[in-house]
């Protein structure tokens, strides 16, 4: 890690008393709370010499030094003027309804121009909740609802909720296949064992439970309402795999460009081929609300390019199917083919983060 000079300070008494976190705040002023707690984390920050930990009591007079970093991931924590479709807010939380594109949190690749950039700019206070008040996450190519709690109090409560799978999530999502029966996946997800970007179902990895219901069929494929128990990392994605039912337009666990051509008129072929993301959005949220404890639930559109999408299958003629011609799909909704009649990489997993995982 690239690093700048060393600045050494010396602890004033009068914030004597306080947290090494805290009282940093107040001789760095110019960097936010989140931002030093990472700096002290990762070892930039020194007290009398000694590597510690943010919540080191100061008493004054100690010698601080300390050495930022000098790299990209000093924007993680940069207030960006993006702008945010609230849906709901009050004291304790926000409700978003997340662009498609848009990065929930600062990773390796996307250290700014994310939903953590956009709420420092917008409410600046958050620099003082860990995390910026993310609870949970939506891939950066799945639309919908998010919440955010405003308060170190609300995301408590909030991370406990979902600890405890009372928060309800629901989804649309659109995949390969005519699926004719409502069903339960209930299978562990983890990382990948080869393709380490990705997620799968394995053995050894974390209880993962989706439902899904059939909500309308078309020649090639079907539209889904999906709700979530859990909320591992790419879940409905993976599950769906599973189900060999993969979503549409998926870069990661989809079906590519392998697609029955023949069974699809010119205009969906463009429309499907055009489509460049899983087709998943979050549609509805609901929980406990942390200060009034009444539930509350908010409902969203289906993004502009799904509504497009699923319009074109919609106005799509039922195909004639050609002798010997076969999806692959049997009645339970379940995929009977060869895998490599399927343009995937089998199941696999992906990674914990201290962040409810999600699922899309």
């Amino acid at each position: 890690m690239t690093q700048t000079t060393t600045q050494t300070l010396i602890t004033p008494n009068d914030l004597g008393g306080k947290r090494l976190d805290l009282a940093l705040q107040q001789m760095l002023p110019e960097h936010s709370r989140s931002r030093l707690q990472a700096w002290i984390k990762g070892g930039l920050v020194k007290v009398n010499g000694e590597v510690v930990i943010s919540k080191t009591k100061m008493w004054g007079g100690e010698q601080v030094e300390v050495t930022p970093p000098n790299n990209l991931q000093e924007n993680a924590f940069n207030p960006e003027n993006i702008p945010l479709d609230i849906i709901y807010e009050d004291d304790a939380l926000l409700v978003i309804n997340k662009p498609a594109g848009l990065v929930v949190h600062p990773a390796a690749g996307n250290w700014g121009g994310t939903l953590l950039n956009a709420l420092l700019f917008h409410f600046p206070t958050l620099a003082d909740v860990p995390r910026c008040g993310i609870v949970h996450r939506l891939d950066k190519q799945t639309s919908g609802l998010l919440v955010v709690a405003k308060t170190l109090e609300a995301q408590t409560s909030l991370v406990r909720q979902l600890q405890a799978r009372t928060v309800k999530r629901e989804y649309r999502a659109l995949v390969w296949g005519q699926m004719w029966r409502n069903g339960v996946v209930e299978q562990p997800i983890g990382r990948h064992p080869h393709a380490r970007t990705k997620m799968a179902v394995v053995r050894r990895g974390k209880p993962a439970i989706t439902h899904y219901e059939v909500l309308e069929r078309f020649g090639t494929n079907t539209y889904l309402r999906c709700r979530l128990e859990t909320g591992r990392t790419h879940q409905i994605r993976v599950h769906m795999q599973y189900l060999k039912a993969p979503m549409v337009g998926d870069p990661q666990y989809g079906i590519g460009n392998i697609i029955p051509h023949k069974q699809m008129s010119a205009v969906l072929k463009e429309t499907v081929l055009g489509f460049k993301r899983q087709a998943l959005h979050a549609i509805k949220l609901g929980l406990i609300h942390p200060v009034t404890n009444e539930f509350m639930e908010w409902q969203v559109d289906l993004a502009e390019d799904m509504k497009g999408l699923l319009d074109t299958m919609r106005h799509e003629e039922s195909p004639v199917w050609e002798s010997g011609f076969n999806l692959g799909i049997d009645e339970n909704g379940l995929y009977t083919g060869d895998d490599d009649d399927w343009d995937g990489e089998g199941l696999a997993d992906e990674s914990d983060n201290g962040l409810d995982e999600e699922v899309c």
